[in-house]
């Protein structure tokens, strides 16, 4: 069964939250919940639990499988695997350069990307000179599956850049640590590559040499423009946010980048908070 994927960044990458509740949370409970929290203050917070236990803790004979994604602005790219299901954790950072220790002031030939883990091996994926990271199991999505969004999810062909964000740290780029993932990472472009002649597909596909995680302030972006939510998540340090599978999902949710039944879902949960009088969230 396909899965629905997200929107193209080159679609979502204008919306930009503000740091006071946004006009463009999904309804109107979620708008409610908000409201009642700044009106408790910091007197009442919900702790989310994560609804995929901590794979730490899981069998040592299932290790966690690792993709990297480099597919535009790092921001929107962690936004955009958040919320699928099988994907535990995920974290941005830096990939695919010679620069020991880059920082994102001073990429020089870095792409920003998105590093996801899993159950499993490790693949990466590069989006703009950005990484992402994410842990996924593969019980319940393949790499195959993290491949087709991560085509889905952004223009392929567009040379150095995605949408408004142009430059080389911005190129798209597929990770991959072992033969398996190279296979099916090439199959993948070239399946991208016959749905037309007109243009090529510019995504390129490399070894994975270091993944250099990117400064706390870039980590679950899209969540972090909604303070309350973070509010209500109890405000965790910043360890424990980036390692956290609910701050994964609620950042999706936060970009409004979720398949549109788990956005649902999730607020429907929230909804479910004001009409219980604050009861503590336990999965989303």
């Amino acid at each position: 069964m396909p899965m629905e994927g997200p929107r193209p960044l080159s679609e979502t990458r204008s919306i930009r939250l503000s740091r006071g509740v946004p006009l463009s949370l999904p309804n109107l409970s979620t708008l409610l919940l908000l409201v009642l929290a700044s009106l408790f203050g910091n007197a009442q917070c919900i702790r989310f639990a994560n609804r995929i236990p901590d794979p730490a803790a899981g069998s040592p004979n299932q290790p966690l499988r690792t993709a990297v994604f480099a597919l535009g602005s790092f921001w929107r790219s962690e936004a955009v695997f958040g919320c699928l299901d099988g994907v535990v954790r995920t974290a941005v950072g830096y990939a695919g350069g010679s620069k020991p220790n880059p920082e994102y002031r001073s990429l020089r030939d870095h792409a920003e990307c998105v590093q996801l883990v899993s159950i499993f091996t490790r693949a990466l994926f590069v989006f703009v000179n950005a990484a992402l990271h994410v842990e996924y199991d593969p019980r319940l999505i393949s790499y195959r599956q993290l491949l087709d969004v991560f085509w889905s999810s952004h223009d392929s062909r567009q040379v150095l850049g995605q949408g408004p964000d142009v430059g080389n740290q911005y190129r798209s780029i597929i990770f991959t640590n072992g033969t398996e993932e190279s296979r099916l990472a090439a199959l993948s472009k070239e399946r991208e590559q016959s749905k037309s002649k007109s243009s090529v597909v510019t995504t390129q596909i490399q070894h994975l040499e270091t993944f250099y995680h990117a400064e706390p302030e870039h980590q679950k972006f899209e969540l972090k423009q909604k303070p309350l939510l973070l509010q209500l998540m109890g405000n965790l340090p910043e360890e424990e946010l980036q390692k956290s599978s609910l701050a994964a999902k609620l950042n999706s949710f936060a970009g409004e980048l979720c398949p549109p039944h788990i956005q649902k879902q999730i607020d429907a949960k929230i909804g479910d908070i004001i009409r219980k009088s604050w009861p503590l969230l336990r999965n989303v």
